[in-house]
């Protein structure tokens, strides 16, 4: 009991002998289970004032990082024990806040083997188990004021907080300066401004530190929503967020750089696009895609339109569907007399033309396509309403089609006066036409 006595006494002149060149460090929480303890002189409790001696007096010399683990004794009384002090904070002021957290830990857990106790500037932890390079968010605990609250905005505030502690999680998971698991950040916005922390052990993983640091910001929006500043603490990892600067940031190695712009954030320096260009961007393309959306829909129901009905011819019949076109390939060949050599007027690339006689005497030109044409049944008969539709006192007039089997025939009024060229290639550029159309 002596010794612990004496201990505890040395810690307190070690803190006390230097804390006014430091930062003071602030007790934030402990915790001690009572579900293993140890008796007083044990030599559980020699090998821990041991341990804590070698936190202290080694880590110094040793730690380059913030961080240090040691284990005395054996099994059973086999101690383990780390602290890790914050990133930003220097080597003197980390030993004053471990003496610190020594001494409380001893003061509040007088006989709990199983023990970890926060500061606001370092963590101290030690167990009769051993825990190191192991994720451990048991216990845990998150801290805020109760008074407070966002009240201007608070959604944009939240979602702002989402953003920039994913961010600094990125960069703490990340990081590689002086092995520390650690970053901060500053981002400014128009009220509030937003400074941010993430911290893991470094002897974690950075899978294991990612995870950690995930799953404490994952809990904000059901404990913390609308908080102007949060801690939250686990053994293995912790991260804060506050409206005010609350770290040392010229001892940081690297600031990390601001997030990405967004309309949420406004990021401190020069070379980032304003968030005034980013909407007049955005509003640009929105509105150019509604009215492209609109002048699609307008020429889409214009070609439903067209395919239903055809405008009234000069002589007063009028065409309304394909099947008022329609000839029966029986017809044809009777009119042609099943396309007689005799009755071939010509031919070209598109096919062969005959001239044919209706039942009713009505002389006729027959364009019978190629079979080996890829035009589909459908095209063909949106082509035909095309070409009918485009009826010209200047043009060879469409009296109908036959579209049966791989036959595919074209029917137009025959002119005497008319060169073969009308036939075989005065039409090409209707079919450019509706081809063009089509697509």
């Amino acid at each position: 009991m002596k010794s612990l006595n004496f201990f505890i006494a040395l810690l307190s002149l070690l803190s006390l002998a230097t804390i006014t060149k430091s930062q003071d460090p602030s007790y934030l929480y402990h915790s001690c289970s009572n579900d293993t303890t140890y008796t007083r002189n044990s030599t559980f409790q020699t090998n821990l004032i041991l341990l804590l001696f070698s936190l202290l007096s080694d880590a110094p010399r040793n730690n380059l990082n913030g961080f240090y683990n040691s284990s005395i004794g054996l099994d059973p009384d086999d101690v383990y024990g780390m602290f890790l002090c914050r990133g930003d904070v220097d080597k003197n002021t980390c030993q004053i806040c471990v003496a610190l957290a020594a001494k409380e830990a001893i003061q509040r857990c007088p006989v709990q083997k199983v023990v970890v106790l926060w500061y606001d500037l370092c963590l101290l932890r030690y167990s009769n188990r051993a825990f190191f390079a192991t994720m451990d968010q048991d216990p845990g605990v998150f801290m805020f004021k109760s008074d407070q609250n966002i009240a201007d905005e608070p959604e944009r505030f939240n979602r702002l907080v989402a953003t920039t502690m994913n961010y600094t999680v990125t960069q703490a998971t990340i990081a590689t300066s002086g092995g520390k698991k650690f970053a901060v950040g500053e981002y400014f916005t128009k009220s509030p401004n937003l400074y941010s922390l993430a911290q893991c052990t470094p002897d974690l993983s950075s899978s294991d530190c990612n995870r950690c640091l995930r799953i404490a910001i994952s809990i904000l929006p059901s404990c913390c929503s609308q908080r102007p500043g949060v801690s939250i603490l686990y053994p293995s990892c912790n991260v804060r967020y506050e409206t005010f600067k609350f770290y040392n940031i010229t001892t940081v190695a690297a600031k990390p750089p601001p997030p990405p712009p967004s309309p949420l954030t406004r990021p401190k320096g020069k070379g980032h696009v304003s968030i005034i260009v980013i909407v007049a961007i955005v509003i640009s393309i929105a509105v150019s895609m509604v009215l492209f959306c609109m002048g699609f829909s307008f020429l889409r129901r214009r070609a439903r339109k067209n395919r239903v009905s055809l405008p009234e011819k000069d002589d007063g019949d009028e065409i309304s569907t394909v099947e008022s076109l329609q000839f029966d390939l029986s017809s044809i060949e009777a009119a042609t007399n099943n396309f007689s050599p005799d009755n071939k007027l010509g031919e070209g690339g598109f096919g062969e033309v005959y001239k044919g006689k209706l039942p009713n005497g009505q002389q006729i030109a027959v364009k019978r396509l190629s079979k080996y044409s890829g035009q589909g049944a459908a095209e063909f008969n949106n082509e035909v309403l095309l070409i009918a539709k485009l009826q010209h006192r200047n043009l060879v007039r469409l009296l109908g089609f036959c579209l049966q089997g791989a036959e595919k025939i074209l029917v137009y009024e025959f002119v005497p006066n008319k060169s073969l060229d009308h036939f075989l290639f005065g039409l090409t550029f209707l079919n450019q036409y509706f081809a063009c159309d089509a697509s």
